[in-house]
């Protein structure tokens, strides 16, 4: 079993994890008792997960992400890591819920001013280097109350304008900082933004994109999945930038991997320990503009240093 690609699955529906290795156990924050600090133990050997304040766990990674209802693609993921018979869940395919925005939302380009929630949500952005420019055609927003409350909202559409999939970040310094709606993660990111004729940038997140502005993908994750695969092929997308962080380097040679078989022409986007939207769109727009192609040579040299 690799160790080290099911810690970049688990952290790519769960966020981020402290992992030692000698107790081969990651610890994360919990999605059902959402407590500020990391709670939830998951034992990657036994697989045996729990979470040590609200008592919730299980006895495989399998049944947490059943009871996370995860889509389907992240069971095949999880299988392959694991070595589990396909044939267990091949049927298991949950059914989503249509994406609808937090009742709750307000777009920060018609909120009120005077509200301190419209100050604090506006700060934060400022903070992040997203510009008014960023906010109207993005749709950003944010949600004073509710399950999202004190969180930035930044919607997703898809290539007709309806809503495919959000995403919620806290805009105060909190433990729990991210929260995404429990829908499918198979969508294109930004679609409603996409032109195919151009070279596409694959990122991680919602703000990472913001950051490169032009023509960029969030996966809402690490892991790329059947839609966007799929729709690249069928656009025939001629070039690709890969822009993961550098724990998700081996995800980003999987990736490139594919798409040069398929005859796409692939840049990595060497990241230095930030990520885009730390970098900013300046510093990386530098970054894509000095990327390489590339090359079966290099591929194989990635693939050495990272295996």
């Amino acid at each position: 079993m690799n160790k080290l690609r099911l810690v970049q699955l688990l952290e790519s529906v769960l966020s981020k994890g402290n992992f030692n290795e000698q107790s081969n156990e990651i610890t994360f924050h919990c999605p059902f008792c959402k407590h500020h600090k990391k709670k939830l133990n998951i034992n990657l050997i036994s697989q045996k997960w729990h979470c040590w304040v609200c008592g919730v766990g299980g006895y495989t990674i399998f049944n947490l992400f059943k009871k996370l209802k995860v889509e389907n693609s992240y069971y095949v993921s999880l299988s392959k890591i694991i070595g589990k018979d396909l044939s267990i869940i091949k049927n298991y395919d949950k059914k989503y819920e249509t994406p609808t925005l937090p009742k709750e939302f307000t777009p920060l380009a018609s909120a009120r001013l005077k509200n301190p929630e419209t100050k604090n949500a506006l700060l934060y952005l400022r903070n992040r280097n997203i510009t008014s420019q960023d906010i109207l055609k993005y749709n950003i927003g944010y949600c004073d109350g509710g399950k999202y409350g004190g969180m930035i909202i930044v919607p997703s559409y898809d290539k007709d304008g309806n809503l495919n999939f959000f995403t919620g970040r806290s805009y105060y310094d909190v433990a729990f900082k991210h929260l995404n709606p429990v829908v499918s993660k198979d969508i294109i990111g930004f679609e409603l933004f996409i032109n195919w004729n151009e070279p596409i940038t694959i990122v991680e997140g919602a703000f990472d994109a913001i950051a490169v502005k032009r023509n960029a993908i969030p996966l809402f994750g690490k892991l790329i999945l059947d839609k966007l695969k799929l729709k690249i092929l069928e656009k025939n997308v001629r070039r690709i930038n890969i822009a993961l962080d550098k724990d998700a380097m081996k995800i980003a040679i999987e990736m490139a991997e594919y798409f040069m078989s398929n005859g796409i022409i692939i840049h990595f986007v060497e990241l230095p320990e930030k990520d885009p939207s730390e970098l900013g769109f300046k510093n990386i727009t530098t970054l894509l503009k000095e990327v390489k192609k590339m090359t079966p040579k290099n591929l194989l040299e990635y693939k050495i240093n990272e295996y």
